[in-house]
């Protein structure tokens, strides 16, 4: 059994993981400006974004639910890129991607406000994108989805078709790496393997 969980993210993506493998929770945003943030080495960024997001949820003391904070970057020739914010920075990120490798990085933090126990980790995927024509970067920039995800692809959806190859946690890449959310979890204590219903 896994308790129920506050996640301090609106990304559909990471709701929809834990949907998939059954955890309950509430989400729950906070008041956290990611701009105040300027830390370059990508381990350190999203760990600290994580933990921040967590951090930043209005819980009382008396708040029994663990709060989950993620954040995801996609970082190549140790550049970090974001969410691009305009077409021509979606396409110059793309063109970027083509024929390379790049790594995804999830900082992953679980916070509990009623003690202020924190755990905070990441995980590191590497992509392989296959060459991209002009062609394809107009024709995927006008569908509009790289434009709310990290690096702008989105690995679950249309970008996927320029997806070569990955090594290592597929969900890391969609947003967040499930396997180790919940090794973080029991860690903390959030999970009773005694019992077999899963909630």
């Amino acid at each position: 059994m896994i308790n129920e969980i506050i996640l301090a993210s609106a990304s559909i993506r990471r709701a929809e993981i834990l949907n998939q493998v059954a955890i309950e929770y509430e989400i729950i945003l906070g008041d956290f400006d990611e701009n105040t943030i300027q830390i370059h080495n990508p381990i350190e960024y999203v760990k600290t974004l994580a933990f921040k997001k967590a951090e930043s949820v209005p819980c009382s003391s008396n708040e029994k639910r663990c709060v989950l904070g993620a954040d995801t970057v996609v970082v190549i020739n140790q550049t970090i890129l974001e969410k691009p914010s305009s077409i021509e920075e979606a396409k110059d990120y793309l063109r970027l991607l083509s024929n390379s490798d790049h790594e995804v990085y999830t900082g992953v933090s679980i916070y509990r406000p009623w003690d202020k126990r924190t755990i905070t980790d990441y995980q590191v995927t590497v992509v392989s994108f296959d060459t991209l024509t002009e062609e394809d970067i107009d024709f995927y920039v006008s569908t509009k989805e790289p434009f709310d995800k990290a690096g702008g692809y989105g690995i679950q959806g249309i970008g996927a078709r320029f997806i070569r190859e990955i090594k290592g946690d597929y969900f890391n890449v969609v947003g967040l790496p499930v396997n180790l959310v919940i090794k973080m979890l029991k860690e903390m204590g959030e999970v009773d393997e005694t019992k077999s219903t899963i909630i």
